[in-house]
């Protein structure tokens, strides 16, 4: 495990996919705000300031972005799960906290969303 508090922050990254058990929801997608925490070791990035020492959110966002809006989901949590996934195919990713949001799911809300934050060594917890 690591014992850095490094972090690469992704924040409020918004894109529409098909998300929701209603009827409707299944047809028209709906917007989800994502954020996120990737955990890793930045000092080799800081000493050297070479982009091939750090993780790429740009690649990360961009598989996001493909993966999330191409695909339909029921639950944001499976949502979170697999930017899980997508996050833990980079190499020196130790950990991710993921935080998934549906704007205007539950009335007089501004929005509803779920919170994950997984080791990749120990995923299940």
């Amino acid at each position: 495990m690591n014992t850095l508090n490094d972090k690469i922050l992704i924040d409020n990254l918004e894109l529409f996919c098909i998300v929701g058990i209603n009827d409707w929801e299944r047809i028209t997608p709906q917007k989800i705000i994502i954020d996120l925490k990737i955990e890793t070791n930045l000092n080799s990035s800081i000493k050297t300031d070479d982009i091939s020492k750090t993780v790429n959110y740009r690649t990360i966002v961009k598989k996001i972005i493909q993966i999330i809006g191409n695909s339909e989901y029921k639950l944001i949590e499976s949502i979170a799960g697999k930017i899980c996934e997508i996050c833990f195919e980079e190499k020196n990713i130790f950990a991710v906290q993921i935080s998934v949001y549906k704007p205007g799911a539950v009335r007089n809300t501004k929005s509803v969303g779920v919170s994950i934050r997984r080791e990749k060594n120990n995923p299940n917890i």
